[in-house]
């Protein structure tokens, strides 16, 4: 038989057990992370749409433009005999790497917008001077005779054709030639600019000479074709990510721009000078810069999402020590009102933050988020001291969340001192705190 005052015993258990309450918060942080997860995905979705917007846009202007050469491509004869003994020729290319290569170039970056989304977009200017020295027949283990040195191409590929903004000339022992679209075999490059220029067998040293005006979009990047290759760069620009299989040798960064130099051997490569075919993969060696967009909404908004459930254990955590030590009351319900606050800041930030400078983007979200959230912890409590102190805690959290984002390279040391302090405050106002009693008291 069930006395009559169990079930009352019961409720009061449930109502004022500190395990119990505990359970129930742990129960709330886990729910929470369901509409977090979903401020994650959409901040991947927005990012998303962005990086679409930027992508029609530099197919309208010119896209990520990688330079391959310039190179000859000097067709042969070659005779092979079959199993049958028949002797048949066919036509291949052998391909000749410059023995010095020199490039100069002018990035001017612009500015284009689609919708909200911003996206980097450049013109430059490519001075190319490069001298090439004929390989000998020992070397190519075939007869001169064998070549059609009349019949060679000087080559440059460039990725993206719809960028080239004029006719390219190629300057050649005193004679000018005109490039054409296309290239005579895709070994090195799958697009780019060519023309036949007249050779001969007893040409020792060939120097070339010519420009490219490009337009592009966010990465310029070269191949390192020269037995010995040197590339200077400059810009307006203030913020290059150098990328690719090699540094600049030398930099310069400043608010109005930079400037860097890459100085690359034949031997820091993986391909010869001179060869048959595709059998090299030259884009591997590809080097040069990408011009950033310094404030990337995006990148700062998933990193700073990655500290929701810290923000909100935290911001339970103060209350739940309210409950214990002034002998306050919250209920399950405002718990999760309060959690759902914490998550709108992320939704918040990420809408204004799309529209207005990131920094003033963050300052208006804690601000409405802390106000709202100080307010109600009044309103329930009914506690001015407690309200305010509440408010210091999310300022401080929201001042803490600011200052790692903006450490990004200190971003775990700083976490980790941060978390330190954190639970070394709520050990030291929790020390006296009897939890046996507690439980017991809920059971009288």
């Amino acid at each position: 038989m069930i006395k009559k005052d169990t079930v009352p015993r019961t409720i009061n258990f449930i109502r004022n057990s500190a395990t119990v309450k505990v359970a129930s918060i742990g129960f709330l942080v886990a729910l929470l992370l369901i509409p977090t997860s979903m401020i994650s995905g959409l901040v991947r979705e927005r990012s998303s749409t962005r990086d679409e917007a930027i992508q029609e846009i530099s197919q309208k202007w010119g896209g990520r433009q990688v330079i391959t050469g310039p190179f000859l491509c000097v067709p042969f004869e070659s005779t092979e005999t079959d199993k049958n003994g028949k002797s048949k020729s066919r036509i291949l290319h052998v391909n000749i790497l410059p023995e010095s290569l020199q490039i100069s170039g002018q990035i001017v970056p612009h500015l284009r917008y689609r919708s909200i989304y911003e996206a980097v977009l450049y013109q430059t200017q490519i001075d190319i001077n490069c001298r090439f020295s004929l390989p000998k027949s020992d070397q190519l283990s075939m007869p001169v005779e064998k070549f059609l040195f009349d019949k060679a191409a000087f080559s440059i590929g460039i990725t993206d054709m719809r960028g080239i903004k004029e006719n390219i000339t190629i300057q050649f022992n005193d004679q000018v030639f005109k490039g054409g679209p296309g290239l005579k075999t895709t070994d090195i490059a799958a697009s780019g600019v060519s023309c036949v220029v007249p050779l001969s067998s007893s040409s020792l040293k060939l120097d070339f000479n010519t420009k490219l005006s490009l337009n592009g979009s966010q990465e310029l990047q070269f191949i390192p074709v020269g037995e010995i290759t040197n590339v200077q760069l400059t810009s307006e620009w203030p913020s290059p990510s150098f990328n690719g299989a090699f540094l600049p040798e030398n930099s310069t960064l400043t608010d109005k721009g930079f400037s860097a130099n890459w100085h690359i051997l034949h031997l820091n490569r993986n391909f010869p000078q001179f060869w048959v075919g595709n059998q090299y993969q030259v884009h591997d060696s590809a080097f040069g810069l990408k011009l950033l967009v310094t404030a990337d909404v995006y990148q700062k908004l998933t990193r700073i999402v990655k500290y929701a459930l810290m923000f909100i254990i935290f911001t339970f955590s103060a209350f739940f020590l309210s409950e214990i030590i002034h002998q306050k009351r919250v209920h399950p319900i405002q718990y999760m009102l309060i959690g759902f606050a914490i998550v709108l800041f992320y939704a918040l930030l990420l809408s204004i933050s799309e529209h207005l400078n990131f920094n003033l983007s963050y300052a208006l979200s804690a601000l409405a988020i802390t106000t709202i959230i100080t307010g109600y912890s009044n309103a329930i409590l009914r506690s001015y001291y407690f309200a305010l102190t509440v408010c210091g805690i999310m300022v401080t959290l929201y001042g803490y969340l600011y200052i790692v984002l903006q450490l990004a390279d200190y971003a775990l040391v700083m976490g980790c001192i941060g978390l330190f302090l954190i639970l070394a405050t709520i050990m030291y106002i929790t020390r006296k705190i009897d939890w046996y009693s507690l439980n017991e008291d809920s059971k009288a």
